[in-house]
């Protein structure tokens, strides 16, 4: 049976919200802005949500497919979000994507957005929380993007680069924390 939890909608927003990381990627967004122009920020809002609704009823299943269990997918999404804290803490890039031709879809909604790290805790959270919860949590964290990337020009002239460091680094150590008991919770599971 689904039900409704608050604790649950903000700690799985709060995971959301580190590693979708749509105030850390205001600079990506303006740069990608002056490139190509203006940004569809509905269409991307939209598509990632859909694409992360989408992955978190299918993903599992498709793990089920390949024979993958949800706590192995969990303890190795774990090192996923530790590896991304690891680089809005340290101001460093691991991975890095290609460069886009164009900012409609790509690369805003997906890998932006919706990209691998968004991907794998999903699932992760899925091992967890009860997907309506999750489900609440998606479209809050979308409302959130599209506002961020309605008004990014004005939120990165009103903190400034220093501003949009200090809270990429404050959700780095959350989002660091949130791997560390991801991993704890997860990992015993593997062993039963």
């Amino acid at each position: 049976m689904m039900e409704l939890d608050f604790k649950e909608i903000i700690a799985v927003g709060m995971v959301l919200f580190a590693v979708i990381d749509i105030v850390g990627t205001i600079p990506i967004v303006v740069d990608l802005r002056t490139k190509h122009g203006h940004i569809e920020s509905e269409k991307a809002s939209l598509v990632a949500g859909m694409i992360m609704i989408i992955f978190l009823f299918v993903g599992e299943e498709l793990l089920n497919l390949i024979g993958i269990d949800v706590h192995s997918f969990a303890v190795a999404g774990s090192f996923v979000l530790f590896f991304l804290a690891l680089e809005m803490i340290l101001g460093i890039r691991i991975y890095r994507d290609e460069e886009a031709g164009s900012a409609s879809i790509v690369p805003i909604a997906f890998p932006l957005i919706a990209g691998a790290g968004t991907m794998t805790t999903l699932l992760s959270l899925k091992a967890q929380y009860q997907t309506l919860n999750i489900i609440i949590a998606i479209v809050l964290n979308i409302i959130v993007v599209y506002i961020v990337l309605k008004s990014s020009a004005k939120i990165e002239k009103m903190l400034g680069k220093n501003g949009l460091g200090v809270i990429r680094k404050a959700f780095g150590v959350v989002l660091l924390a949130i791997a560390v008991k991801l991993f704890a919770g997860n990992v015993k599971d593997l062993f039963l």
